[in-house]
């Protein structure tokens, strides 16, 4: 395994010191031992786009390369800023990535992760990258290269790394942000909600203990649809499906999530949709990638909500009194937004969902 202070060292014995990006599975060691060592200048990102263009912007300012670190889905997200601003037909600006190789063709992985592992590197040439595969601590010795052509050239270079490579570097303890645990809300909402509701939840532990809660408790209230890829985007593909249903559409969402592309909730307040009720399953934490914060702690979702067009708030911060307050924002019409401050911790063994096209298809069945 590759150690993490190692890879740190490498990095700024080359002078690179200003890192950034999305906490990732497979990078959660970075990030944990970048958090534990705040004297380091390092900044969580909300989106990838957001931390190439954090990375562009500490360039400008001090002319050195940033590090940038995401999970090759959230590639994607970075694209446009790689090619339009930091790309060599434009300002052409070095930057040095870390990108978690999920779904590499070598390592077992969940169909979302295959599909884009299959891709990855076809995508980083046709982006012009240059790039290497770190699998062990002798790989190191590319780091160098690779940054002395960036420097060289004023180009995008990247460093893959895949599953179980880095060490597992344990993170700082935080505060929690409730008593409750997700999966107490969840059984409690899936007990209450209407008969033909459909129910649209993120990535991570919400769709797997949503599911796993279902089966273990026999709660067949609604149906569901679970956003296995596209963090951030659970509250639009509901608030387009509200568009068209007049069923009560409820969207399980994170903080995390609601972060990475917080325009959305403006599009759900500014559309108006009486059966669209969103919640927020708030831990300030990227609880399935490693615990790292959010940053959603300081967030007034009270009045967030309101000055972006929902007509209702509520909020649960406990056991007492849940169902009642539960039932009280299945009857508001909405848009209406429900925060749960949620306390990390899951349940234990939780499967993945499977045969993903029937699960569409179920889910499609009014």
């Amino acid at each position: 395994m590759i150690q993490v202070k190692n890879l740190i060292k490498v990095l700024e014995r080359n002078k690179i010191n200003f890192f950034t990006g999305v906490p990732d599975s497979i990078l959660k060691g970075i990030s944990n031992y970048l958090e534990k060592y705040p004297h380091k200048k390092h900044v969580i990102a909300t989106n990838e786009g957001a931390a190439i263009s954090m990375g562009i912007g500490n360039y400008l300012s001090t002319k050195k390369i940033p590090c940038i670190y995401l999970q090759n889905s959230g590639l994607s997200n970075a694209i446009n800023p790689l090619i339009s601003i930091a790309s060599k037909d434009v300002y052409s600006i070095p930057l040095f990535l870390i990108i978690g190789w999920r779904g590499s063709p070598k390592k077992p992985d969940e169909p979302q992760h295959k599909a884009k592992g299959k891709i990855t590197l076809n995508l980083l040439k046709l982006l012009k990258i240059d790039y290497c595969i770190l699998r062990n601590e002798k790989d190191l010795k590319k780091i160098k290269k690779l940054i002395l052509k960036s420097k060289k050239n004023k180009s995008i270079v990247a460093c893959l790394i895949e599953k179980d490579t880095l060490e597992i570097f344990k993170k700082n303890k935080e505060k929690t942000n409730g008593n409750l645990f997700r999966s107490d809300f969840i059984k409690n909402f899936i007990s209450l909600i209407p008969n033909k509701s459909k129910v649209i939840s993120t990535t991570g532990y919400t769709s797997r203990e949503l599911m796993e809660l279902r089966k273990k408790f026999n709660l067949n209230k609604g149906k569901d649809f679970y956003m296995v890829g596209g963090m951030g985007h659970a509250s639009s593909v509901a608030a387009g499906y509200a568009l068209n249903s007049k069923k009560q559409v409820y969207c399980l969402d994170g903080d995390g999530s609601i972060l990475m592309h917080l325009g959305s909730l403006r599009t759900a307040g500014y559309l108006k949709n009486n059966n669209f009720k969103h919640i927020i399953l708030n831990n300030n934490s990227h609880e399935s990638v490693g615990g790292q914060p959010t940053n959603a702690k300081g967030i007034n979702f009270r009045q967030l909500s309101y000055s972006v067009g929902y007509k209702k708030y509520f909020q649960i911060t406990n056991l007492i009194g849940i169902q009642g307050n539960i039932k009280k924002f299945i009857k508001s019409k909405g848009p209406s937004l429900l925060e749960v401050r949620i306390r990390n911790g899951s349940l234990k063994n939780l499967s993945r969902p499977k045969n993903l096209t029937k699960i569409k298809e179920k889910f499609m069945v009014n």
